[in-house]
């Protein structure tokens, strides 16, 4: 038998492509939810990898809270249409507007709870049956319960004790009638695997992961950018930084880092001396101990 002596990240990547190949030929409708942010960014790449020279077999999909950072919009918009991919947007707007989801009051409100009702109605209209993402097992303790292919009832919730083992690679997929699938092609990637794989494969992304200045307010020791969704009380006080961001999701959520890494190696040099995880400034997991898996346990990515 021939040994081939891969890489780390290249056996990581043919990991990934293997899954997203898995998912194409199992599945009859699945979808890549699509944030803008790095890795989803890598799972797009990885797909495109995958499916090459034919287009990505599925289409994109974003839910947007109508509280993102413009950067991500604007980057999203460019990537996707770079990729020649179809991009189906759901709106937590307009769940709120139907009367579908409520609209947090208070100095900490944020719509990244109310996420999970526009994904559960963007994944039934659409009747996909199996959604990806870049989440890591890494990110989160209770990501790290998730299995590759992670099983979804008929109301997409999620039971981290009845998920199917995944011995030898072997994926099963199979569902009953109205469930669902969650698939993670990356899980076994670090946050230091998906820069340096980012740097490798010389991926575009957002301006907004790099040092830069941006009017911004500390709140709870977290770097919160200014912006027209977030209630400031008055010992908020506006001032200029030099941040980037680790992580990128709702701008009511996300806090900054103050940084002067503004290229690829610097960022990768930082984030080898990180003492905090790259969630650290994420106000939605702090909320509680088990934030994150009561989240996904209703339906959350």
């Amino acid at each position: 038998m021939k040994s081939y002596n891969l890489t780390h990240l290249k056996e990581l990547e043919a990991e990934a492509i293997f899954v997203l190949r898995e998912v194409a030929s199992q599945f009859e409708k699945p979808a890549l939810l699509f944030s803008g942010g790095k890795d989803s960014i890598v799972v797009a790449h990885l797909a495109r990898k995958a499916f090459y020279p034919g287009k990505i077999p599925f289409p994109l999909v974003h839910i947007d809270t109508g509280h993102n950072f413009p950067e991500t919009i604007e980057f999203r918009d460019k990537y996707v249409k770079e990729l020649g991919a179809e991009l189906i947007i759901g709106s937590v707007q307009q769940s709120i507007d139907e009367g579908k989801a409520t609209e947090e009051k208070g100095f900490n409100a944020s719509r990244n709870l109310l996420q999970t009702v526009t994904l559960l109605e963007t994944i039934e209209n659409n009747k996909f049956d199996a959604c990806m993402g870049g989440a890591r097992r890494d990110e989160e303790k209770a990501r790290a319960k998730e299995r590759f292919f992670s099983h979804r009832d008929e109301f997409g919730q999620w039971d981290p004790k009845n998920q199917r083992p995944e011995l030898w690679n072997i994926f099963n997929g199979r569902k009953q009638m109205g469930e669902n699938f969650r698939i993670f092609p990356i899980s076994n990637w670090t946050e230091m695997d998906v820069w340096q794989y980012i740097l490798h494969e010389e991926i575009e992304i957002p301006t907004i992961y790099f040092s830069h200045e941006r009017s911004v307010f500390l709140r709870d020791q977290v770097i919160m950018a200014d912006c027209d969704f977030i209630e400031r009380r008055d010992s908020e006080k506006i001032e200029k930084r030099i941040v980037r961001f680790r992580t990128i999701g709702d701008m009511t959520c996300t806090g900054a880092v103050e940084s002067d890494a503004d290229s690829l190696e610097s960022i990768i040099q930082e984030v080898s001396a990180a003492r905090t995880t790259e969630r650290g400034t994420r106000a939605d997991d702090k909320r509680s101990e088990a934030a994150m898996e009561d989240r996904k346990k209703e339906g959350y990515f």
